[in-house]
């Protein structure tokens, strides 16, 4: 099981969990959630729920993924498998990212 901290604007907002390569988990944290002044990280992932679970990597963080010849040459340099998606955004995601949200792993 993989984890990261998902943050808005530097804010900790969620965790992402992957269980498995079929089992994706998103949960905002609760003073987060409960905070009506923090937006939702996105319009799929809205405040009106605080648990989503998916069969895959969510459409909203699978996107934040490079594609082409720059997700090969990432996975390449980052010695990462090009179908282990949530590898992939744990090495890239940290920072620099299209919008305001970013991503730090949870170390075990």
């Amino acid at each position: 099981m993989r984890q990261a901290i998902v943050y808005m604007r530097g804010t900790a907002a969620g965790i992402l969990t992957e269980e498995n390569q079929e089992s994706y988990l998103f949960r905002y944290q609760d003073d987060y959630f409960h905070n009506s002044a923090m937006p939702d990280i996105c319009l799929s992932l809205s405040k009106k729920k605080q648990n989503y679970k998916s069969k895959y990597l969510f459409p909203f963080f699978y996107n934040l993924l490079s594609e082409g010849a720059n997700r090969s040459m990432q996975c390449s340099r980052l010695k990462i498998d090009e179908k282990d998606h949530f590898g992939l955004l744990l090495a890239t995601a940290t920072e620099d990212t299209i919008g305001a949200v970013t991503l730090k792993p949870v170390k075990e």
